[in-house]
């Protein structure tokens, strides 16, 4: 078996901080307490969000590296972190325009922008930790 025919998983790891608000604005107030509790709050909350971001490929035989860990730091802080550390989803981030910040939503999200930006080899999962009890992946 050739050593470099292996399909490898790579994860880079980042964390930011975010305020978000769920609320449907064609909603009542009490209807958005319902359903979404104090994340309806109307001052915002916020989160320590933790990112990880996980890459596919087949190692270079010269360097072993499917991608440089570097490299796609530099990226995901500039396409993703840049963009919503100590910002609100719901008014500071382009990317979140009309898009209810739910970790479901926020994680996809992050998917469609962080792609573009990825060479060398393939995006594989998005995993957006929200707090300790909540988190979503995305695999495109």
């Amino acid at each position: 078996m050739d050593y470099f025919c292996a399909m490898i998983y790579l994860t880079k790891r980042e964390r930011f901080n975010a305020a978000h608000r769920l609320f449907q604005p064609a909603w009542s107030e009490a209807q958005n307490r319902e359903i979404f509790g104090k994340c309806a709050n109307l001052n915002y909350h916020g989160h320590n969000y933790e990112l990880y971001v996980t890459v596919k490929g087949l190692p270079n035989p010269e360097t072993g590296f499917i991608v440089n860990a570097h490299l796609l730091g530099k990226v995901i802080r500039e396409a993703i972190i840049e963009k919503v550390d100590h910002r609100n989803l719901n008014i500071d981030v382009e990317f979140m325009a009309g898009i209810l910040p739910s970790t479901e939503n926020f994680v996809k999200a992050i998917w469609d922008t962080l792609l573009p930006h990825i060479f060398g080899c393939e995006l594989h999962c998005i995993k957006l930790t929200e707090t300790e009890n909540i988190y979503a992946e995305y695999y495109g």
